[in-house]
């Protein structure tokens, strides 16, 4: 497509009528692979004479074609763009990018950077001739910009993905510096010399990110970077110009060259600067760093921030970053002698202010009180804000430097406690109380464990903090709620202060103002984990969950679902009466959260994370209602609909939250609905589509459709179920670029077919028979091996004669038999097996080699016989004493769980010296070491130390949870059983196998008979008792 034609498409694309922008953007997609498109759509980019509008559809296709096409995602892939196309790019966009407004900038930057991450160096090696020639000529800005493309690419790289950074830091930095000192001396310097230097500064920061360059440990260059970095980092932002709006404010570039200044010089202090470091070259830089520039750095940061003490303006983000330097110097001892002769005017006039409530929160809590909300939960708005600095400089100074701070810092607090109470209500410091009980509620843990506050603490919550909760200022009762959740845990002498503060928690869950309602909820959840005596809160259970759900109505948060986890949590099957209403209340609200998050479009929006929230919560309801099957009909029509849309690429995000809600849905319902089946045909889609890594989670509700709707999984023809599990395990298994790992379920799913179907899918045996020996020749983990090998033991169980004869046709009998001979012999130096290593494994393989001892001798000659039958009763011997060994460490456990129980008395105090806690005695080391000796046995039986295998013992996987039909069959029962039928129909062939029997194997068997009848016995007792039980009930 020619220019002029290809300008008519793009303005085709900005048309108001829908047919013509279809028609236009296919018309791009038709010729976007031809030659010569992408250097067209950079020359209408580049034509100032075309208009804007036109460019930019031009740069958005240009930007969008590039990161698909520019390099092939896949290894045997084509390329798509032809090479001289790809070099007339490369040599044009270059020269374009700096000249362009910053809109079409944007576009052509992004562009920069996917042809920087695929070409440099090896396509492109003259891409740094062309920055360093343009570092010295006219083109300062365009080279810093291509600069700092180049070394962001490095940023996060170690080792010797790194190497091409020394080459760029040797060929660029002379002149960077050479720039930078120029730039400083410029008097009156515009914003655009704002714009170079906070380049320079990034190019800097990408650089020295993960490591020093070798030229930096040269004194004198490191020395001519540090003055300029100091002098900017010292001298006032020029006053003209600043914007006025504080938004606009803090992102104005002088003031992001201070904030770019103070982020290296913080990097290179907390990274570089730290003496512990062991590298001798870094430890060298380190010794130099403390001694020459970290007590200057000191000086500027704190000249800097008595600017806001005197009421000057610094952004946050600012304030943030000095405060940090300060906290990290706090455990230095040069760094606290400089610190200390400042720190008392640091500690009351500037970081204490911080933390009190001010203008802005005031003006954010009217205005617009969801976000303010959302601002005190987020985790990354804590990065920057200057109050939780603040509060960790002050956790820090008490926790590094308590003995000289934590009592002069609490009696400060006490005289802001005691001002206010005696002031009259119209002079009385709100503000500064809400600091004051901010700090009490951030040093809550040091304030536990040390005394004399730590007796006080019940005291000071009645005097201080409860009188809040009636306080006219919203945000005072929102932070009483706030410190009382974070003190709920404390021992209270009085129950009647627990309980006042409880009831006063759940009446600021109806306070007028939402900011107090959701810092309600947040305290809740301590009081109800604490809570002794759950009758405190059963009578006022039902409005709790009312006023829960209004609040999730109007605020998308994950603390909130915490509080509600917690409290089905505490009360178990007593939420039955509610888990309708619940599940209702959390599948609308996760249908809001999920709106608001395809929105907003971020993933860690809080909106996703609340719906990942509700989904959890919704299983935590399903769990603690198991054992009322007839709930699970009455929520499924609420759940329905979000299983069905999340299962879909829609909900990769909660894929695994909704796989377990499946999975309890088709657990513990009365029976499989039809509209829970319909699930089915989703969960191979998306395990063909996206899901692979969540096999395992899609796993469970397939082994509880096919085990517990087992009549529908064999009649169904429409759709056939047996079919698409065969489909989706044949191309599963037959896949050569799947790991071992990642196919595990696929055997297991094969097992759960052949065990739940017994006898009725006789067409099936032979396929799955036929997959599982070609994957078993790949298999290289010897648990997939084991797994592959359960497939065939359980393949003869079901019938032995009908495997039999499949695998001597398949010509592999001989091979899988020895093979699994062999498996079964392998041990370690230690003496413990190597293969079928759970119960489950064992029992399985019992099965299956028991049932070949029913077969004629014309089908299993004698020799054969014997070889089964030796190899049965090893493995049923082994069975027998790992289920005796789990029982008694069962046993042990409870015997455990009982010398764990302690008072909340005992737990909470946590102020004990190491004499009081025996360390130092003798016995108690001696009693550690055996007992660490005892778990290093443990730990070293479960690790391979052969090292032809390297499993980790993740073999150890949870589906021994799973049921099957064969929990009922009793192995030692089955094998007697089996043997008895051989002696009656077959007595000669029964005595040549005993005489045939050495003295050890026929001890062996006459254990196995001796224990199958115990077993018999236990069995019917059991059964007695539970039929005795039924009646009853």
């Amino acid at each position: 497509m020619d220019l002029p034609s290809l300008v008519v498409v793009l303005q085709g694309a900005l048309s108001p009528n829908p047919d013509e922008r279809k028609a236009a953007e296919q018309s791009l997609n038709q010729f976007q692979y031809t030659p010569q498109h992408l250097v067209r759509l950079l020359q209408i980019i580049v034509d100032n004479n075309c208009d804007m509008a036109v460019r930019q559809v031009a740069s958005i296709h240009f930007k969008n074609f590039i990161a698909k096409n520019w390099s092939p995602h896949e290894p045997d892939e084509q390329q798509k763009i032809l090479q001289s196309d790809k070099e007339m790019v490369r040599d044009h966009i270059l020269v374009f990018v700096p000249q362009l407004p910053p809109l079409l900038r944007v576009q052509l930057g992004e562009c920069l950077k996917t042809i920087i991450h695929a070409d440099y160096p090896e396509q492109w090696p003259h891409l740094l001739d062309w920055v360093k020639h343009n570092l010295q000529d006219q083109q300062v800005h365009g080279a810093l910009y291509v600069l700092r493309i180049l070394a962001r690419k490095y940023e996060f790289k170690s080792d010797e993905e790194r190497t091409p950074v020394c080459h760029i830091v040797d060929e660029t930095f002379p002149h960077l510096l050479d720039i930078y000192n120029k730039l400083v001396q410029i008097v009156n310097p515009s914003l655009d010399v704002a714009d170079l230097i906070k380049l320079i500064c990034k190019i800097f920061w990408s650089s020295i990110y993960l490591e020093i360059p070798k030229q930096l440990f040269d004194p004198n260059v490191f020395n001519a970077w540090m003055i300029l970095f100091l002098n900017v980092l010292e001298r006032p932002v020029p006053l003209e110009g600043q914007p006025a709006d504080p938004e606009l404010r803090k992102s104005w570039g002088w003031w992001k060259v201070k904030k770019w200044t103070i982020h290296i010089l913080n990097r290179l202090y907390t990274r570089f600067g730290d003496l512990k470091l062991q590298n001798p070259e870094n430890k060298a830089f380190a010794q130099m760093f403390q001694k020459n520039y970290a007590g200057k750095i000191l000086e500027s940061h704190l000249n800097l921030l008595n600017v806001i003490r005197v009421g000057g303006y610094l952004p946050e983000r600012v304030i943030n970053l000095i405060l940090q330097y300060l906290s990290n110097s706090i455990s230095k001892n040069s760094m606290y002698n400089l610190l200390q002769s400042r720190l008392d005017t640091l500690l009351f006039e500037i970081v204490f202010p911080l933390m009190c409530f001010n203008d802005n929160d005031q003006k954010l809590w009217d205005e617009d009180p969801h976000e303010y909300v959302r601002k005190g939960y987020d985790i990354i708005e804590d990065l920057y804000s200057p109050r939780t600095a603040a509060m960790d400089f002050v956790s820090e100074l008490v926790r590094k430097r308590g003995k000289e701070n934590l009592h002069k810092f609490i009696q400060f607090i006490v005289e802001i406690f005691k001002s206010y109470d005696e002031a009259p209500v119209e002079y009385k410091p709100y503000r500064q109380k809400d600091g004051a009980l901010l700090a009490i509620g951030a040093l809550c843990d040091k304030l536990k464990q040390t005394e004399p506050y730590k007796s006080q603490l019940e005291r000071m919550l009645v005097q201080h903090v409860f009188p809040e909760f009636s306080s006219p200022f919203g945000h005072l009762r929102a932070k009483a709620a706030w410190v009382a959740g974070q003190y709920a845990h404390i021992n209270f002498s009085d129950q009647n202060n627990f309980r006042k503060a409880l009831h006063s928690v759940v009446s600021g869950m109806r306070d007028p103002e939402l900011p107090v309602r959701v810092d309600s909820v947040f305290a809740l959840r301590s009081f109800v984990e604490s809570c002794r005596d759950l009758n405190e809160i059963r009578p006022i259970l039902p409005q709790l969950l009312d006023e829960f759900f209004k609040l999730m109505n109007e605020v998308e948060n994950e603390d909130l679902v915490f509080t509600l986890e917690t409290i089905v949590d505490k009360f178990g099957e007593e939420m039955a009466p509610y888990a309708l209403g619940l599940c209702q209340n959390l599948a609308a609200a996760f249908w809001r959260c999920m709106n608001t998050a395809e929105a907003d479009d971020e993933a860690d929006d809080p909106g996703a994370l609340a719906a990942v929230g509700c989904l959890r919560a919704i299983s935590t309801i399903l769990e603690s209602v198991s054992r009322l099957p007839h709930l699970f009909v009455q929520v499924e029509p609420t759940l329905l609909p979000i299983m069905r849309r999340m299962l879909t690429s829609d909900g990769q995000e909660v894929f695994e939250e909704v796989l377990e809600i499946v999975s309890y849905m088709t657990f513990f319902s009365p029976t499989i609905s039809m509209d829970m089946w319909s699930l089915w045909p989703l969960m191979m889609e998306a395990l063909a589509d996206f899901a692979i890594d969540y096999f395992p989670n899609i796993l469970v509700p397939l082994d509880n459709y096919i085990s517990r709707g087992t009549a529908r999984f064999l009649t169904c023809k429409e759709p056939d179920y047996q079919q698409s599990l065969w489909n989706m395990i044949s191309s599963i298994m037959a896949d050569k670029n799947m790991e071992d790992n990642d196919i595990e379920p696929a055997p297991k799913l094969i097992q759960v077919v052949f065990q739940n179907c017994k006898g009725q899918v006789d067409q099936w045996v032979e396929p799955y028979l036929r997959i599982t020996v070609e994957r078993l020749r790949r298999a290289e983990k010897s648990y997939l091996k084991c797994l592959l090998m359960q497939v065939i033991a359980d393949a003869l169980y079901y019938n032995a004669a009908m495997t039999l004869g499949i695998l001597q046709k398949l010509g592999v009998a001989t091979e899988i038999f020895n093979l699994w001979f062999q498996m079964l012999q392998q041990v370690r130096k230690s003496g413990v097996r190597v293969n079928f290593k759970r119960e489950h494994d064992k029992k399985v393989c019992c099965l299956g080699l028991t049932s070949l001892l029913s077969l004629p001798a014309d089908q299993l000659p004698g020799e054969a016989l014997g070889r089964v039958f030796r190899a049965t009763l090893d493995l049923l011997v082994a069975y027998k004493d790992q289920v005796a060994e789990a029982a008694k460490e069962e046993e042990a456990e409870d015997d455990d769980d009982m010398d764990g129980f302690q008072t909340d008395e005992e737990e909470d105090d946590g102020d004990v010296s190491d004499k009081e806690m025996g360390v130092d005695t003798e016995d108690g080391d001696e009693a550690d070491s055996i007992r660490l000796q005892k778990l290093a046995e443990q730990a070293k039986a479960f690790r391979p130390n052969d090292d032809s295998d390297d499993d980790s013992d993740d073999d150890y996987s949870d589906d021994e949870e799973l049921q099957s039909p064969i929990d009922e069959v009793d192995p030692f029962v089955f094998f007697v059983d089996t043997v008895k039928v051989l002696q009656a129909s077959d007595p000669l062939r029964f005595q040549n196998l005993t005489q045939t029997l050495d003295f050890h194997y026929q001890a062996l068997a006459n254990g196995v008979a001796q224990h199958a009848e115990q077993r018999r016995a236990e069995i019917e007792k059991e059964r007695m008792e539970k039929a005795t039980a039924t009646a009853a009930a």
